[in-house]
């Protein structure tokens, strides 16, 4: 079969015997693709410095009929994130940013609008400065995935929220205004459905100059992650080490 090629970027990677990787990506062409690079630990002419996590590629692969994982042939390096200083919590935030569209993104479904989201993410994703990139993303990826509810208006009643105050439950679907909120709801500030709809509004790079502490806007991924937890059944591993972050 012909070679495929598409800009892609890494997502996780796996030893797989001697020399080889299994390697999962995200094509822009065709969605989340996996495949075995050959030789990958030995050979730098094809995939020198190009298969670590959420690097930016051009991949050529090939799909070999009658099995699931495509042969990667080559990965060009197009933009890396070692290229900038890494610490911890950026390592981390990384690593939410590759688990979520790894556990998120079903394999061979092309989503564009996801791809640029993330490649836009990945390119403000700064040491010292992860939570509003961190933030954005989450926010985004929930609502492209489909499962953003309103958050203008209470899910029991109906009633709008705008100046009130509005809570959220680990087992309900929405904000729920003063009344019918539920026993060890939690509260989502004004402040955070306000940046929610500028975040909607506004390209991440608009964000990158205003100061932005760990709590800003933590209410809000709190109710983010809840929600992908129902879908998922389970916590993300790198949420609760975001949560450990100071």
């Amino acid at each position: 079969m012909p070679l495929k090629q598409s800009e892609a970027i890494v997502l996780r990677t796996y030893p797989l015997h001697e020399a080889d990787l299994l390697v999962t990506l995200f094509t822009r062409l065709e969605g989340k693709v996996k495949g075995v690079a050959k030789a990958a630990k030995k050979s730098r002419r094809r995939f020198a410095g190009a298969l670590e996590p959420l690097t930016s590629v051009r991949v050529l692969w090939e799909d070999r009929e009658g099995r699931e994982l495509a042969r990667i042939d080559s990965c060009e390096v197009l933009a890396s994130p070692l290229s900038s200083p890494v610490d911890y919590p950026r390592i981390v935030a990384l690593g939410h940013v590759a688990e979520m569209l790894d556990e998120m993104l079903p394999e061979r479904e092309a989503n564009d609008a996801i791809y640029r989201l993330a490649i836009a993410v990945l390119a403000n994703l700064h040491s010292n400065a992860i939570w509003m990139p961190v933030t954005y993303f989450q926010l985004w990826l929930v609502r492209l995935m489909g499962f953003l509810p309103e958050l203008s208006a209470c899910i029991v009643c109906g009633r709008g929220l705008d100046g009130q105050r509005a809570w959220f439950h680990a087992l309900a679907d929405g904000l729920m205004c003063p009344e019918h909120k539920r026993l060890a709801s939690s509260e989502m500030t004004a402040e955070s459905r306000a940046l929610a709809a500028e975040m909607f509004r506004s390209p991440v790079g608009k964000f990158g100059d205003e100061p932005w502490p760990r709590t800003r806007g933590a209410d809000l991924r709190k109710f983010l992650m809840q929600i992908l937890s129902r879908h998922l059944d389970r916590k993300l591993v790198t949420s609760a080490q975001l949560e450990k972050l100071d």
